[in-house]
């Protein structure tokens, strides 16, 4: 006998690169540290702001320098988190 699953058309989490992702989880961390829990969400101009984060970050990876020299983090990692905010407030109809 052989078990079932119905899991065929459900995202594949696995697909993701943990590692990258733990290094965002870093930068969301810092953040917490330096503002608070969730600050982010509260940020007035929110998506012209972390639009304009996210290009001072990747910039500064584009002209050599990989990491942040405030929190130590990778200017990648800065930026995804940045891109990551502006598109939950894209997908609430926020910010």
């Amino acid at each position: 006998m052989t078990g079932r699953k119905q899991d065929k058309d459900k995202p594949d989490f696995t697909l993701l690169p943990w590692g990258a992702i733990r290094s965002v989880v870093k930068v969301l961390d810092f953040g917490k540290q330096k503002y608070s829990h969730d600050n982010w969400k509260i940020v007035p101009d929110a998506k012209h702001r972390y639009l304009a984060a996210a290009f001072r970050h990747i910039t500064a990876y584009a002209e050599g320098q990989t990491h942040d020299e405030e929190s130590g983090l990778h200017h990648l990692s800065h930026a995804c988190c940045c891109l990551l905010f502006i598109l939950h407030f894209d997908k609430e109809g926020k910010g």
